[in-house]
């Protein structure tokens, strides 16, 4: 791993695709040029191993059910947003 220059969009590229990779919902292609980025891009290897360590806690944590209220209020704000972003 080294930290040479290089061209940051593509990481950027590579952080959109981390979830799907980690989820085996990519081509191999598409795999092999995540890992080969990641053994040459150190911040993208960091941002690898703590999506990992994320979703790892994430299986880990016990499933409840959300408060009666909550949900309903939770699913008006929904309901109320705008169906468009706003431009800006």
């Amino acid at each position: 791993m080294n930290n040479d220059e290089h061209d940051h969009k593509h990481c950027l590229e590579m952080f959109d695709r981390l979830s799907e990779y980690l989820d085996n919902e990519l081509d191999e292609v598409t795999c092999k040029d995540i890992e080969k980025h990641v053994k040459e891009c150190v911040p993208c290897f960091v941002c690898l191993q703590t999506l990992k360590r994320t979703v790892d806690l994430c299986k880990q944590t016990e499933s409840r059910p959300v408060p009666k209220d909550f949900s309903k209020k939770l699913k008006k704000i929904i309901q109320n947003m705008p169906k468009t972003p706003p431009a800006g």
